[in-house]
């Protein structure tokens, strides 16, 4: 049967996990996998595993048991090793790499942001600092037949969109980034013109999130921050 995959740590991590369940029905029982200096936290993998929410929160349960004792690389959901040799024969070979990482994850923890902002308020602003928008937007709307002009103009607004949503995020991950370790941007999703991460020291937690509220309050409600965390630091392994 195949080895499901948690979570790697040092051989000399605590493992206060004998009352954790694991991920199936009725829950797999956790066990680890020992090479020299790591240790992959295991169990059976169940047939025909899926993304339910049950096996997701397990699966988030025994990581944030290990994390509260350490250094913790987790590993995303469903990732499995055709059985424990083979999952010891990589740690064996990654010996070096694993053992950087849980170094540099030492003692830090995630947070992620995600920052909208409301649109007609952008094309307010739009319309107010360029003069050539708001002066084809007047035209188009005296002349409804300029269709090339709508086109234009379309165009122009869409551009001016893409623009602005980027200097924005530039401007927030600049003013955050030097409060964190490392950062991890992601694709902008939806409304959200910035998704980004921050792997950040546990103990600076307090003040970044802080800085994350007045930076929010100084935009005003026309912006939507949101910060989750602390979180297993899935966006830096």
């Amino acid at each position: 049967m195949p080895t499901y995959v948690y979570a790697i740590t040092r051989a000399d991590h605590p493992l206060h996990i004998d009352d954790v369940p694991g991920v199936g029905d009725p829950p797999a029982r956790l066990r680890a996998v020992t090479a020299r200096d790591l240790t992959a936290v295991v169990s059976e993998a169940p047939p025909g595993l899926r993304a339910k929410r049950r096996d997701v929160l397990a699966h988030q349960q025994v990581i944030e048991r290990l994390m509260g004792d350490g250094a913790t690389l987790p590993m995303r959901f469903g990732l499995l090793g055709p059985d424990d040799d083979q999952v010891a024969a990589v740690l064996e070979r990654e010996q070096t790499g694993y053992s950087e990482r849980l170094a540099e994850l030492d003692g830090h923890v995630e947070f992620h942001l995600t920052v909208s902002r409301d649109e007609d308020d952008l094309l307010r602003e739009i319309m107010t600092q360029s003069e050539e928008i708001r002066l084809l937007n007047e035209r188009t709307r005296n002349e409804p037949v300029a269709h090339h002009e709508r086109v234009a103009l379309g165009e122009m607004v869409s551009d001016a969109v893409t623009a602005r949503r980027q200097s924005e995020a530039e401007e927030l991950v600049a003013l955050l980034a030097p409060a964190a370790a490392r950062t991890a941007r992601g694709e902008g999703t939806g409304t959200h013109f910035l998704n980004v991460s921050f792997l950040l020291r546990s103990e600076d937690t307090a003040d970044f999130s802080r800085r994350v509220r007045q930076e929010a309050e100084r935009r005003g409600s026309a912006y939507q921050l949101t910060l989750t965390g602390p979180l297993p630091p899935y966006s830096f392994v």
